[in-house]
C-alpha cells in the first residue's frame, strides 16, 4: 500500500509551513494551477489528479478527498523538464541529480558527443535495475562505437570496420537506445568522413531514430560547413545540433544567416533541430586548443620534443583567437577557478609555456568566453531551438545547476525575449517530439507523472562561474512518475522514482 502526506499548503509564495498527517488515501491533487502544458499554448486554471504514477484528471475536481492537496494558488504548474543534452553517471556517486532536480528536470539524455558506456548490454541492464533519481533517456556514441569496434583512430576505416560499427549501432538501436550521437571535434570520432557517417546514418534511418551532433567545427567561419555535414546525414534520418553556438561571431544579424541555413534545409525536408545552454562561455577539455597533431594518438613528448616551435605558435594564435588568455578560466586542477592568464602569471612563464609544460591536452577542463549574447539570444528564440544544460553535478560551470532556471529568470522575466509558455516548450513539449518520446513533454490525461510547481517571480539561477554548484531556488514541487521528489524547494532524501526509458 502507498502512503500519502495530506498537505495543507499555505497561500503563501514562499517559507511555507506545512500541517501534515499520514494517510492511507492515494492520490495527489493539486488544486488551482496555473497549466502551461507544454504545448507552448497559452495557459489555463484547473485542477490536477495525479494517480499512481500518471495524471488521471485535468480540470475540477469532485471526487473523494485524495491522500494528498497540493493549494497551487499562484504558481505555475508545468510538465517536468527534460534536458536534451546531459553529463553524468546515474549510477555513481553524485548520482541523487539535485543540480538538475532543483531547477526542474525530470528527464536527462546521457551519452553525449559520441561518448557513452562502453557495455553496451550491460550498462542498460543495470541501469534498469537500479532506482534512479530522475528519468535517463539513453543516447549511443559513435566514438565509443569505433573504439568498440576495433576501428580506433584509423582514418580511413576498410569496410568490415565500419560494418562492424553498423552492426555495434544495430544492437544499440534494437536494445532502445533512442539515437547515435558524435562529437566530430574530439578524437577518435572527428577522423570519420561522409562515407562512415552516411553508412551509420542509414542503420539509424533503419530504426527510425536521431542522431545528434557536436558538430565538427563552431568556428563562425566554417560553421556553415559543419552545419552543411549534418544536414546531408538528414537525408537518412532526423538530425540535431547539440549545443547550437557560433564561436567568435557577433550579432543578432549573424545568428539569422545561421538560422536561414537550417531553415532552408527544413522547408527541403530535412528534420533538423537544435539545442542551446543559455550561456556565453562553453566548457570543455583544455585539448580544444591543442593541433590534433599534439593529442592521442600522436605521441605529445615526441612533439614537444621536436615539434615545440611549432606548437607554441599554434596555442597561441589559438587562444588569441578565442579571446586571449584572460578568457580561458580554468575548472579543474590546481589553476581551478584561475583565468589561463592568472595561472601562467602566477607560475611566471607564458601561457603557452604552462599548456606545453605544465597542462599538456589532457590535463585540464576549462570555460571559454568565446561567445556573443546577442547572437546566443537570436540562436536561442528560434522556435526548433530547445534549451538544454550540457551540465553535470560536477562540472565546474554554472550551465548544469543553472540553465533551465536562468531561462524563465533572464529570458523571461527580465529580457521578455520569449513568453513564458514558450519557454516551457522549449523545456518540454519541444524536446519530447524531438526525442519522440511518448507520454512525457505535456500535461495530459493519461500522460506520466512529471511535473513541477514553482512561481515563475521568484526562480533564480544562483550558481556562478566563481561558485558554479550553487542550485536553483523558486520551484516548489517536483513530481517524477508521481512521486513527490523535491517538498517546498527541498530535496526528499533517499526518495528516487526515475526510470531508464527505451525507444
Amino acid at each position: 500500500m502507498r502512503y500519502f502526506f495530506l498537505l495543507s499548503v499555505l497561500l503563501l509564495p514562499a517559507g511555507c509551513t506545512y500541517n501534515s498527517h499520514e494517510s492511507t488515501k492515494t492520490g495527489v491533487l493539486i488544486k488551482n494551477a496555473r497549466i502551461f502544458d507544454g504545448s507552448g499554448n497559452e495557459p489555463f486554471q484547473a485542477d490536477v489528479l495525479i494517480s499512481e504514477d500518471r495524471i488521471a484528471l485535468i480540470g475540477t475536481y469532485n471526487g473523494p478527498e485524495p491522500g494528498a492537496i497540493i493549494d497551487a494558488a499562484g504558481l505555475a504548474l508545468t510538465p517536468g523538464f527534460i534536458d536534451l543534452h546531459a553529463h553524468g553517471n546515474p549510477l555513481g556517486e553524485h548520482s541523487d541529480f539535485e543540480n538538475f532536480i532543483t531547477q526542474g528536470v525530470t528527464t536527462i539524455c546521457l551519452g553525449m558527443d559520441g561518448f557513452s558506456a562502453e557495455d553496451i548490454t550491460g550498462w542498460l541492464k543495470r541501469i534498469a535495475a537500479d532506482t534512479l533519481s530522475v528519468n535517463v533517456v539513453p543516447f549511443i556514441g559513435h566514438s565509443t562505437i569505433r573504439e568498440l569496434s576495433g576501428t580506433g583512430y584509423a582514418e580511413f576505416p576498410v569496410p568490415r570496420q565500419i560494418e562492424a560499427m553498423q552492426d555495434l549501432l544495430s544492437i544499440a538501436l534494437d536494445l532502445g537506445y533512442f539515437g547515435l550521437t558524435t562529437g566530430l571535434e574530439y578524437l577518435p570520432g572527428g577522423l570519420a568522413r561522409n562515407e562512415e557517417l552516411e553508412a551509420l546514418a542509414s542503420v539509424v534511418s533503419k530504426f527510425d531514430k536521431i542522431i545528434m551532433s557536436h558538430i565538427r567545427n563552431e568556428d563562425d567561419d566554417v560553421i556553415e560547413t559543419s552545419l552543411k555535414e549534418l544536414i546531408n546525414l538528414g537525408k537518412f534520418c532526423p538530425v540535431h545540433v547539440s549545443h547550437i553556438k557560433v564561436v567568435y561571431g557577433k550579432g543578432a544579424r549573424r545568428a539569422t544567416e545561421i538560422l536561414s541555413l537550417i531553415d532552408s534545409a527544413r522547408q527541403s525536408g530535412i528534420t533538423i533541430t537544435a539545442d542551446i545552454y543559455p550561456y556565453t562561455a562553453s566548457y570543455t577539455g583544455i585539448g580544444i586548443v591543442f593541433p590534433e597533431w599534439a593529442k592521442a594518438p600522436n605521441d605529445y613528448g615526441e612533439v614537444k620534443a621536436n615539434r615545440r616551435k611549432e606548437l607554441e605558435a599554434y596555442l597561441y594564435n589559438k587562444v588569441m583567437q578565442r579571446n586571449g588568455p584572460g578568457a580561458t578560466l580554468l575548472g579543474t586542477g590546481p589553476w581551478k577557478g584561475m583565468t589561463l592568464d592568472e595561472a601562467a602569471k602566477a607560475h611566471s612563464k607564458s601561457f603557452t609555456d604552462l599548456l606545453i609544460d605544465d597542462i599538456g591536452p589532457e590535463g585540464a577542463s576549462a570555460a571559454y568566453f568565446i561567445m556573443d549574447e546577442k547572437l546566443q539570444a537570436g540562436l536561442l528564440k528560434d522556435p526548433f531551438t530547445a534549451i538544454a544544460s550540457d551540465g553535470s553535478p560536477t562540472m565546474n560551470h554554472p550551465r548544469g545547476y543553472g540553465s533551465f532556471a536562468k531561462a524563465i529568470r533572464k529570458y523571461v522575466r527580465e529580457d521578455s525575449l520569449f513568453s513564458l509558455q514558450q519557454a516551457v516548450y522549449k523545456m518540454t513539449g519541444l524536446p519530447a517530439s524531438i526525442l519522440g518520446l511518448k507520454y512525457r513533454g505535456l500535461i495530459k490525461a493519461g500522460y506520466k507523472a512529471d511535473l513541477v510547481l514553482f512561481d515563475p517571480g521568484l526562480v533564480k539561477d544562483n550558481a556562478t562561474y566563481d561558485n558554479p554548484h550553487l542550485t536553483a531556488t523558486g520551484f516548489r514541487f517536483v513530481f517524477i512518475n508521481g512521486e513527490l521528489i523535491l517538498e517546498d524547494g527541498n530535496s526528499v532524501k533517499g526518495r528516487k522514482s526515475g526510470r531508464l526509458l527505451r525507444r
